[in-house]
C-alpha cells in the first residue's frame, strides 16, 4: 500500500469525516473529489467507496439533492456536482444523472453580466467573483460546454487583470454600483490570494477536460493566460515558499501566510508542467509545498492537522466587507478548513505526480 503523503492525507481526513457529515456545498465537493482522485491514482477502491457513500447520503434515489435550492442561482452550488460525472459512469445509479441535470437545469438559466459571464450569485447581480469561474467552470465544461467556459475565462482576465502587477482583481462589479467598486472600473480594492487560486485551478482542470480537438484559439488562449498569471503570481512568493493572504502588501500590519491560497499557487505550478504549459515554476512549488509542510501541517496520534487556512473572504453582504485591507486580514483563520485541505491534498498529488 502506497503511503504517500496525499494518500495519508486522504486517510487522515476519512478518520473524521465520515458519511452522513456532508453538506452539498463546493468545500465539501473539493475535499470528497481530492481523495477520490487519489483513490483512482493510487488504486484505492476504498477512496472510491468512500465518495460514493458520501453522496449517497444528500442525494436521494429520485435525484433530489438535500440542502440545494436552484432558485438562490448561487454558483458555489455547483461544485459539487463535479464528481457525480464519474460516480454516475462508475455506478449508472440513475439519481447521479438527474442530479447533473438539475444543476444544469441552473447554469441554462443563471444570470449572466452584459459581457456573458455568469452572475457569482442572484444575491449579487452583476457581480463576478474569481472565485465563481472554479465553482462552475470545470464542472460546465464536463458537460460539454468548454467553449463557454473559455470565454468566461478569457474575458474576466482581460477585464480583472492589474496591468502593473500582472495579478487579478478578487471581484468586478460591471455595474459599478457596490460601495467595494471602483468608480471607473468596477474592480474591488485588493487581491486575495485564494481567489486567484481558484481562478488559476479552474484555467487548468477545463483545459484538462476539454474535447481533445477543436476550440484550438481558446485553449492557447488560456495556456498563455495561465502561464502569465503564474509568473504574476511567483513573483510575490515570500522567502518561506507561501504566499501572503493579500499577495502584494506582506508589509502590512496584519497581512500573514495563507496555507489555501498557497497550496492552489503550488497545484497550479505543477499541474502547468504535467500540462507542458511551462515548467518556470516547479521548482519554486516544491518550495511552496515544503514552506507548507513546515509552518502548518502537524501530525498528531497519526493524524494529519493543517493550519493557517483563511475561513471565508467576500465582498458586500451584512455586515458589510469593504474589501480593504483591514477586512482581509480580519477573517478567522482556522485549522482543517476543506477550502485550505482539499487543495493542499490535490497539490500533494501534482507534486507526486510531476515526481517529487
Amino acid at each position: 500500500m502506497d503511503k504517500t503523503l496525499s494518500v495519508r492525507m486522504a486517510e487522515s481526513i476519512i478518520s473524521y469525516y465520515t458519511p452522513g457529515m456532508m453538506k452539498w456545498n463546493y468545500e465539501h465537493g473539493l475535499v470528497i473529489m481530492s481523495i477520490y482522485e487519489i483513490g483512482i491514482k493510487y488504486e484505492r477502491p476504498d477512496f472510491i467507496k468512500w465518495a460514493e457513500e458520501m453522496y449517497d447520503k444528500v442525494i436521494s434515489e429520485d435525484g433530489t439533492i438535500a440542502g440545494y435550492d436552484t432558485r438562490e442561482y448561487n454558483l458555489d452550488q455547483i461544485n459539487a456536482g463535479r464528481l457525480l460525472f464519474d460516480l454516475y459512469k462508475v455506478t449508472e445509479k440513475k439519481k447521479y444523472s438527474i442530479a447533473i441535470e438539475t444543476l444544469v437545469d441552473q447554469l441554462n438559466h443563471h444570470p449572466r453580466t452584459k459581457s456573458g459571464i455568469f452572475w457569482h450569485k442572484m444575491i449579487y447581480p452583476w457581480q463576478v467573483w474569481l472565485d465563481g469561474l472554479y465553482m462552475e467552470g470545470p464542472f460546465w465544461t464536463l458537460y460539454g460546454n468548454f467553449e463557454d467556459v473559455a470565454n468566461q475565462l478569457i474575458k474576466v482576465a482581460s477585464v480583472m487583470k492589474d496591468s502593473k502587477t500582472g495579478l487579478l482583481y478578487h471581484c468586478w462589479d460591471e455595474s459599478h454600483g457596490m460601495k467595494w467598486s471602483d468608480d471607473k472600473t468596477g474592480l474591488s480594492p485588493n487581491f486575495w490570494s485564494r481567489s486567484i487560486g481558484w481562478y488559476l485551478m479552474s484555467c487548468l482542470d477545463c483545459l484538462d477536460y476539454a474535447p481533445f480537438t477543436g476550440f484550438e484559439q481558446q485553449k492557447e488562449e488560456l495556456r498563455a493566460i495561465v502561464a502569465d498569471l503564474l509568473k504574476a503570481v511567483y513573483n510575490f512568493q515570500d522567502a518561506s515558499g507561501l504566499w501572503y493572504q493579500v499577495p502584494d502588501h506582506p508589509e502590512a500590519k496584519g497581512n500573514y501566510l495563507e496555507t489555501s491560497g498557497s497550496a492552489m499557487f503550488c497545484y497550479a505550478g505543477f499541474k502547468a508542467a504535467v500540462q507542458g504549459i511551462t515548467d518556470k515554476f516547479i521548482k519554486k512549488a516544491e518550495k511552496g509545498m515544503q514552506g507548507i509542510r513546515k509552518m502548518y501541517l502537524k501530525e498528531e496520534d497519526g493524524v494529519f492537522h493543517l493550519g493557517g487556512i483563511c475561513s471565508v473572504a467576500g465582498l458586500g453582504g451584512n455586515p458589510y466587507r469593504d474589501g480593504s485591507l483591514k477586512y482581509y486580514f480580519s477573517e478567522p483563520v482556522v485549522s482543517d478548513d476543506f477550502k485550505g485541505t482539499g487543495p493542499f491534498v490535490l497539490a500533494c498529488l501534482e507534486e507526486e505526480k510531476a515526481g517529487f
